[in-house]
């Protein structure tokens, strides 16, 4: 006699859950990548808060932030069905869009002021997607915290580099290429 669970009790795998969290994650990360430039002259122009992290930082806390990220997804993904899984894969993708678009706003079009705008929109979408995630598995939820901890800073070093620049808050000739 067998103990295994009937064909209806057993849950799909989660390994694809988190393999396509990863790989989300890993997107946003390359394509937000493609527009940092810390080393660049106009980066370098700007006044900066003295509270600002240096450069090797900023890879340094987002690498580990990714990994939480990524695993948090996958797991909330593996645990929801149906509308809820639809809902949460939603507010994922939003969010990554959101996290890659700031490197876009802020070092793409050269505009702290835009920068500012989308870090706000990310930070509104931590806490959708953080309040989701808590309620598909607690554990996850926890795991986003620091992630959502980390973009509130950001905001608030992006606000003081407005401040401190208030004419760099238009593109620059250049921001089209």
């Amino acid at each position: 006699m067998s103990s295994s669970p009937a064909p209806a009790d057993r849950r799909p795998p989660a390994w694809p859950w988190y393999v396509g969290a990863a790989a989300a994650v890993t997107a946003t990360a390359v394509a937000g990548g493609r527009f940092v430039d810390p080393a660049g002259t106009w980066y370098r122009a700007l006044r900066k808060p003295s509270w600002q992290p240096p450069s090797w930082a900023f890879g340094a806390v987002w690498t580990p932030l990714y990994g939480s990220l990524a695993w948090a997804g996958g797991r909330a993904l593996a645990t929801t069905r149906g509308g809820e899984r639809t809902r949460l894969l939603g507010s994922l993708g939003l969010n990554l869009v959101l996290n890659a678009g700031w490197n876009a706003l802020f070092f793409g079009r050269r505009s702290p002021r835009a920068g500012l705008a989308g870090t706000v929109l990310l930070d509104l979408s931590n806490a959708e997607l953080l309040l989701r995630v808590s309620r598909a598995d607690r554990p996850a939820g926890r795991a986003l915290l620091p992630y959502a901890t980390w973009c509130l800073f950001a905001t608030a070093l992006n606000g003081a580099l407005v401040r401190l620049n208030p004419g760099s808050g238009r593109p620059s000739p250049r921001a089209g290429r």
